[in-house]
Parts: C-alpha cells; sequence; structure tokens
C-alpha cells in the first residue's frame, strides 16, 4: 500500500478528525484488531456478533496510527490524545472504507477489470489474473474477499509497481455490485453468467440479471462489457450505455467458441476464433464449463493488447483453487471435491464433470442448495433428473431438499441406484455400502452443507 496521510482519509471519507492528527501517514488498513501493526488504519466495523469498537484498545495497544470510528469512543480518547493517533469518526463505517478505497484507487492509472456472475467468477476471475501476469505486475482479490469489505481490502493491495488489477464483485441483493462498481470504475467488466443463485431474494433471473449488469454503471465509451453470449438471460439483455459489447460463446457474435473436449482430468481444449482468425487452448482444470470461462477471461487479455500466446501461456499456469473442484486419488478411487458452493448450474456442470472421468461407476453425492426460493423443490428434482439423464450410476443425496434430486433422479426409472440421507451422520453410517474400488465420485452443495466433511469420509 502507498502511504496515505490522515488528512486524506478525512477528506475521503467526509470524517471528522477528534485528535489533532493530520499529518500522521497510514501504511495499511485493517478490520480486524489481531492484524493492526504499526502504521495501519483500524476501520471499527459493527457486526451482528462482534463489533470492532470494542477492540479499539487493542489496536491502539498494536500500534496503529488511525481508527475510523462511528460510535463515541468512550475510553480511548484521552489515550489517543496522548499517543497522537487519529481518531476519525463517519457516519458509517463500512461505507467510509468503501469510499476511502474508491479515492486510494483513483489515485492509480492502472488496469482494472471486474468480474461477476452467478456461476464461474473466481475461476474466470483467476484466469484474468493469469492472462493479464503475463504482461503486467497484476494482483486480484483472493478468497471470498468479493464484497462490500474484502474488495476495499483488496484495493489497499496497489503499490507503486501495480499495472493491473482484477476484482471479483459478489452481491445477494440489488445495489451492492453498483457500490462495488463505484469502487473500481472497471476499464472491463465480464459477466459469466445469469443463473438462479440468490433467487430466493431477488424473486426472479431478471432482477438477478439488473444485479449483475450493475457492473456497467460506471463505464463510459472507453470500456468494455464481457458477456457469455451463451447464457440465455445475457443472450436477450439490452445493452445501452456508451460501452462497448463482446459476445463470446458458442454462439458468439464477437469470439466464436468451438472444438470444446473435456479430457477429464487433464483439462478442457477449445478453439477461439475472431472473423480473421482462430487459435487453440488448453485450460488444465477439470470441467468443460472452463472453456466458456477461459474463453472470456482471454478476450478480456485481448482489450489489453495480450496475444493468444500470451493468453495460453497465462492458462498453463492455472492450478485448483482451495475448495473449487479439486480432483483427489484415494487409493483406486476419483474425487471431484467441488464443495464450496452450489446452484443447479453449478451441479449440472459438476455432473458433467463427473461423467467425463475415465472408466468406473459414477457416483454423485449431493447435498442441499440454498437461497433458491419458491421453486426450490423444483429445481433440486431437476438436477436428480439431470444426473439419470447423463447416466450417472448411483446418487446419494443429503440434507432437506436434496431429497428431491433422489426423487427426480428415480422417476426417471431404470436400475440406477438412489438413496436419500437427512445427515452427513446418516450417509457415514452407509456409504462403504454404495462405493467399491475404482469409483468416480462428485462431492457437491452449498457452502452451508459442508460437504467437505464428506470428502473426509471419502478420505
Amino acid at each position: 500500500m502507498r502511504a496515505i496521510r490522515v488528512q486524506d482519509i478525512v477528506n475521503a471519507t467526509e470524517g471528522a478528525l477528534l485528535t489533532d492528527s493530520m499529518d500522521r501517514m497510514v501504511s495499511s488498513v485493517a478490520v480486524d484488531s489481531r492484524k493492526v501493526t504499526e502504521g495501519s488504519l483500524f476501520v471499527a466495523l459493527p457486526g451482528e456478533r462482534v463489533d470492532g469498537h470494542d477492540f479499539l484498545k487493542a489496536a491502539m495497544d498494536s500500534g496503529c496510527t488511525a481508527a475510523l470510528v462511528s460510535k463515541k469512543p468512550e475510553g480511548v480518547l484521552a489515550e489517543a490524545l496522548q499517543k497522537g493517533m487519529a481518531l476519525i469518526r463517519v457516519t458509517d463505517t463500512e461505507k467510509a472504507l468503501m469510499a476511502l478505497a474508491a479515492w486510494y484507487l483513483q489515485q492509480f492509472d492502472i488496469i482494472k477489470v471486474g468480474v461477476t456472475g452467478s456461476v464461474g467468477k473466481t475461476s474466470t476471475k483467476e484466469m484474468v489474473y493469469r492472462i493479464l501476469s503475463q504482461k503486467y505486475k497484476t494482483i486480484r482479490n483472493l478468497g471470498n474477499f468479493n464484497n462490500n469489505i474484502g474488495l476495499p481490502l483488496t484495493v489497499f493491495n496497489v503499490e507503486e509497481d501495480t499495472e493491473a488489477a482484477v476484482f471479483e464483485m459478489g452481491m445477494d441483493r440489488l445495489g451492492e455490485i453498483h457500490g462495488l462498481a463505484e469502487i473500481v470504475h472497471p476499464d472491463v467488466g465480464i459477466i459469466t453468467t445469469v443463473g438462479i443463485s440468490h433467487l430466493e431474494r431477488l424473486g426472479s433471473r431478471e432482477n438477478i440479471r439488473k444485479a449483475k449488469l450493475e457492473i456497467v454503471d460506471f463505464m463510459d465509451a472507453g470500456c468494455t462489457l464481457i458477456v457469455n453470449g451463451d447464457n440465455d438471460m445475457l443472450a436477450s439483455a439490452v445493452y445501452e450505455g456508451p460501452y462497448h459489447v463482446m459476445d463470446i460463446g458458442l454462439s458468439g457474435e464477437t469470439l466464436k467458441l468451438s472444438a470444446v473436449t473435456d479430457r477429464g482430468t487433464d483439462g478442457v481444449d477449445f478453439t477461439l476464433s475472431s472473423d480473421e482468425d482462430s487459435w487453440n487452448f488448453h485450460v488444465p482444470l477439470p470441467g468443460a464449463h472452463n472453456a466458456h470461462n477461459a474463453a472470456l477471461a482471454i478476450a478480456a487479455g485481448f482489450c489489453f493488447e495480450i496475444t493468444p500466446e500470451e493468453a495460453a501461456a497465462g492458462l498453463e499456469t492455472l492450478t485448483e483453487t482451495e475448495k473449487r473442484l479439486r480432483v483427489l486419488e484415494l487409493s483406486g478411487r476419483t474425487v471431484i471435491d467441488d464443495t464450496y458452493n452450489a446452484s443447479p448450474e453449478s451441479m449440472k456442470a459438476g455432473i458433467d464433470t463427473l461423467m467425463a472421468l475415465p472408466a468406473g461407476k459414477k457416483i454423485a453425492i449431493l447435498g442441499d442448495m440454498f437461497e433458491l426460493g419458491e421453486k426450490e423443490q423444483e429445481y433440486h428434482k431437476e438436477v436428480g433428473e439431470y444426473a439419470f439423464q447423463k447416466g450417472v450410476d448411483v446418487v446419494l443425496s443429503v440434507g432437506q431438499n436434496a431429497r428431491f434430486i433422489s426423487e427426480g433422479f428415480k422417476a426417471c426409472g431404470g436400475s440406477a441406484e438412489s438413496c436419500h440421507y437427512n445427515t452427513k451422520e446418516d450417509l457415514a453410517k452407509h456409504l462403504n455400502a454404495h462405493l467399491s474400488g475404482s469409483d468416480r465420485i462428485l462431492v457437491k452443495g452449498s457452502r452451508g452443507m459442508a460437504m467437505e466433511q464428506v470428502v473426509e469420509l471419502l478420505k
């Protein structure tokens, strides 16, 4: 982080300085008092269980230079005055953190890419990062740092030599991506898909699309929006802004995806074509859906003079992201650990990946999918039907609504095996009865289901 003056923090956040420390310098930003070091700005965020204001004293003792507070700092003001620490009072510390991040990012002339979508945004973000890193000093947000707190904290990782930044933008309500886009002002925005994740809160896929399209709210004529043209909601969208639109996919108008070959654990091959030329690429990650993600990332690279050869080299550096479709070899069994999260679209993609694995009994262990709204039972049933159509040999469902996965599977007829268990503990008691020596197993469910515990059982 480039050091900034307390005066700049006060101005950016429209805060009130409670101590006389205008010229002090801040060299890092923390929202956790345990991560405060000498020179930190500590942002006291109120939460449902923990209030950052309760840790002001701990942050001071760790040497923080300044703190953003929204409550009167009872009991620490005198000590702050004595130590020369800056206490800045604002109306809302989360909004102040976002405003400060927006101001900080504006101080740099760098490439900025925003990535959102119902499915695939993390993988696509990582691909864009790897591609841009072939030519530029690039940063990106890690883990789940894609919200109103995580994205601003990522912004402060921009340094003097940073040339590009890739920001994943998550949301579960209207207006959230708007706020993140206001911080980033992306030169290029990517929307991977519009699915049904968060349908319970947003009510319709049209509202989900509206929320995703907030990524363009601060784009001008020099900016580009890249969309997956094979997604029905994106293909039918009306793009009215001054920005350019790149339509990518099997039916893409800007770049056309073709010859997608799923090589199981060896990754995916595909061809990407423009009106003038075509190029072959390989993604060393399992899952045919990664061809679409990679095509979007390559298109982003093209916007910044990345060559096809550089893009291909960047993709080859990819490794499996923690809890996102890891492939484990366990004493003859192959386990696809895709336990980070789940939606109907990603469940189906996981099943496709399972079926692309080499010969062996194909077993899908599937947990509940959350936040799907009134049609949640129907969406679970669709996954079961899809598993049957694709030829899965065994479906084991776990949870409350996951029983409809098994019901959908059974309703298709045939002799394929399906069992439902109310809890992972029930599944554990009977798991061995379903297994043999060379099984190919998919484990997937929403984050709240903690399906990684099933992977541990398989280990």
